[in-house]
């Protein structure tokens, strides 16, 4: 597979919860640090998503938001 994203990840799937649409995804990275996404229930059962899986969480931005009080 080859993507233009710079910035993909290698981790774990920790947890899958889906509702009447869509599907919150946990990955786990090294170091144990998580990352949510929420895709379409239609898609996590296409990629055949589970916990113990191995994905790639890929982040394609034109910005990243900072904010700090």
């Amino acid at each position: 597979m080859k993507i233009s994203a710079r910035n993909v990840l290698k981790g774990k799937v920790k947890k899958v919860s889906t509702g009447a649409v869509n599907a919150e995804v946990i990955v786990q990275l090294a170091g144990g640090v998580d990352i949510v996404s929420i895709i379409t229930k239609t898609s996590a059962k296409a990629l055949g998503l589970k916990k113990g899986k191995d994905v790639y969480a890929v982040i394609k931005a034109t910005n990243v938001m900072i904010a700090a009080d």
